[in-house]
């Protein structure tokens, strides 16, 4: 059955992921090519263009890493391609090389930028605030705050960069990108084949000579852009009064709804600002005449705040603006962290209207109600079922104890630093994790028993690992790195990356063998296991830690959700826990050595959800208690 992503009727509504908007808005703008790293929250963007591309008319890929995506989409724009590079927010500093040159080589065909934002970090080591690489790069910055408007954002920010020559911003944040809404699907574009790549050195080849009057073009073409969000209808001013309200973002939904919710709908002046970089100054002059007090509403970072509060200097207008930073003897309302809320907003709106505060009872369980057992317990993340990740750590904690430093890195295996397993002390950024460790490793070379392991995963390996690895080899670093390969890239989505075998869609024909890579850097000291095999991974960590310099242990063993799916394997045999666990049928060592969220107590005993369990049989290698019970299938 077609999707009506690629197919749907012009004037349909369909309930849409904020994700899917952007797909769709991409398609009705005739999209050509599409790079992406997968990263949550951007990945249902990528995922759906590569499930839809045997019905859509363009390119689709994943890369090896966010500076390769742009760098291969400024290739294609450069070729005359409308084109769509995605990722999440920490992954434009990974490419912010080529994203700032672009900005002054342009994008002839067309490029725009998904970053999407995490405000209180759901899934991210940080929540920076990417409108501020639309000021450091000069892109113009577009950011939906409804389903409705991702699409047409994306449809809009994609014609603006064909028509002006330039790359654009897609600023979405968590709440945008994984929101549902309506949205009304238009006529999609069939944009004729890309011309090619038009020879024209000093346009595209940045050497100092070339690159200042690129710089210079670049500043004009920002102040065109000026008058553009003046004039776009993704800015507008509704309702009346001294008092004002600026909103960015997911902020206007918010926003909306403290309005309608306090029933002040019409009595305040609000601009809601969608086309938010350059800043509409003429517009917002007109907005704030007349006005006593503004409040800004955006999440992070005081960026539009700290712009309308020079603008207003500028002006000589004299009001009292507030938002999150402190003002004469105004304080900040606002937090510089974490997400909005209709409540938080609802809140700063009636402080600047001068109404008391309203009073929200928090929600209580009733304990009177046998059905209901109070407050939900807290639920910490945990490997799942069969893991691969949970033997090898156990594994390597084994050997090498608490007095081992461990180094992390992004991904599934980041949970690793949970007890019992305790296997990640520091986690700089993705693909740190083998750099970062050398680094340690060397500046406590002088101590004893200062053992390092580094651990990351094929997918993080492949994104920015292998030169970590390199480098270590090259200086001559002393640790251990292991490698966790569970065939996928587990974490955002079981995306493919150049070291799976198979994908949700077939086989990979090319695949890149991490062994042979790692022998072909030269490195000697390798051992590759299967890390449910408990007796050979110790044999072999125990091995490798009798050696010094750089040593590689690989660890393969396919993702067991994504082994399901990809290679339709079946869990064979259900463990359980034998009534003669322990003398007392209380001991429940395999809990606090493995907390495998299949195990859970029963009458004091230990017992396994055959629902949860994935026939992994870790647990048979380390208990004796711990038995399989025959002609159990699933």
């Amino acid at each position: 059955m077609a999707s009506p992503l690629i197919s749907g009727t012009p004037g349909q509504t369909h309930l849409l992921l904020g994700n899917e908007a952007i797909v769709r808005g991409a398609v009705e703008a005739g999209i050509q090519f599409i790079s992406c790293y997968p990263g949550t929250p951007s990945s249902e963007v990528p995922d759906t263009f590569f499930r839809l591309a045997p019905e859509g008319a363009y390119t689709f890929e994943y890369s090896v890493n966010e500076k390769v995506a742009l760098e291969i989409g400024g290739g294609a724009t450069l070729a005359g391609a409308l084109t769509l590079v995605t990722m999440k927010h920490v992954g434009v500093n990974v490419a912010a090389d080529p994203l700032l040159t672009l900005a002054y080589t342009g994008a002839p065909g067309g490029l725009v930028l998904l970053s999407a934002d995490d405000p209180g970090c759901h899934s991210s080591q940080n929540e920076q605030d990417n409108r501020i690489y639309a000021r450091l790069a000069g892109l113009p910055c577009l950011e939906p705050a409804t389903a409705q408007e991702a699409k047409d954002m994306t449809a809009a920010a994609l014609a603006l960069s064909r028509e002006l020559g330039a790359p654009v911003l897609l600023r979405t944040t968590t709440r945008v990108n994984h929101l549902r809404g309506p949205v009304t699907l238009a006529e999609p574009l069939v944009l004729p084949a890309p011309v090619g790549f038009q020879k024209n050195a000093s346009r595209f080849v940045p050497i100092p000579a070339f690159a200042r009057p690129m710089h210079l073009r670049l500043l004009a073409l920002l102040e065109t852009l000026r008058d553009r969000a003046d004039s776009s209808p993704f800015n507008t001013i509704s309702g009346a009064g001294t008092v004002g309200v600026v909103a960015s973002g997911i902020s206007r939904a918010y926003l909306a709804d403290a309005l309608q919710e306090n029933s002040l709908e019409g009595q305040v002046k609000v601009l809601d600002l969608g086309f938010t970089y350059p800043l509409p100054e003429k517009l917002i002059e007109i907005f704030m005449t007349g006005l006593s007090t503004l409040l800004v509403l955006e999440e992070l970072e005081p960026v539009l705040e700290t712009e309308i509060r020079a603008l207003a200097q500028k002006l000589g207008l004299s009001l009292t603006i507030i938002g999150k930073m402190p003002g004469g003897k105004t304080p900040g309302h606002l937090p510089r962290f974490g997400e909005f809320s209709v409540g938080l907003v609802s809140a700063a709106l009636r402080s600047v209207l001068g109404l008391p505060a309203k009073t929200v009872a928090a929600c209580q369980a009733d304990t009177t109600d046998a059905n209901v057992c109070g407050p939900l317990a807290n639920r910490p993340p945990n490997l799942c079922a069969g893991c691969p990740h949970r033997a090898t750590y156990l594994a390597v904690r084994k050997v090498y104890g608490d007095a081992a430093i461990y180094s992390s890195d992004i991904g599934c295996y980041t949970l690793g630093i949970l007890p019992p397993l305790r296997a990640a002390d520091f986690l700089l950024c993705m693909g740190s994790s083998i750099s970062a460790g050398s680094g340690v490793a060397k500046a406590s070379s002088h101590l004893k028993n200062q053992d390092v392991i580094a651990f990351i995963g094929d997918s993080t390996f492949f994104h920015s690992g292998i030169t970590g690895l390199v480098n270590a080899l090259f200086n001559r670093h002393n640790l251990l790195v292991c490698i966790l390969d569970n065939r996928t890239t587990a974490m955002t989505g079981h995306q493919p990356n150049p070291g799976v075998d198979k994908t949700n869609q077939g086989d990979n024909p090319v695949r890149v063998d991490i062994e042979k890579l790692v022998a072909g850097l030269g490195i000697e000291h390798f051992r590759k296991v299967n890390p449910l095999n408990h007796k050979a991974t110790l044999k072999a960590i125990e091995e490798l830690k009798g050696l010094t310099g750089v040593r590689v242990l690989l660890a393969e063993e396919p993702c067991p959700l994504f082994a399901r799916r990809a290679y339709g394997k079946k869990q064979t045999q259900v463990a359980y826990v034998a009534e003669s666990c322990g003398e007392k049928g209380d001991c429940g060592d395999c809990l606090d050595i493995l907390a495998c969220p299949a195990f859970y107590k029963d009458g004091g005993k230990v017992a396994i959800d055959p629902l949860l369990c994935s026939g992994c049989m870790l647990c048979l290698q380390l208990c004796p208690n711990i038995k399989a019970r025959k002609g159990d299938t699933k």
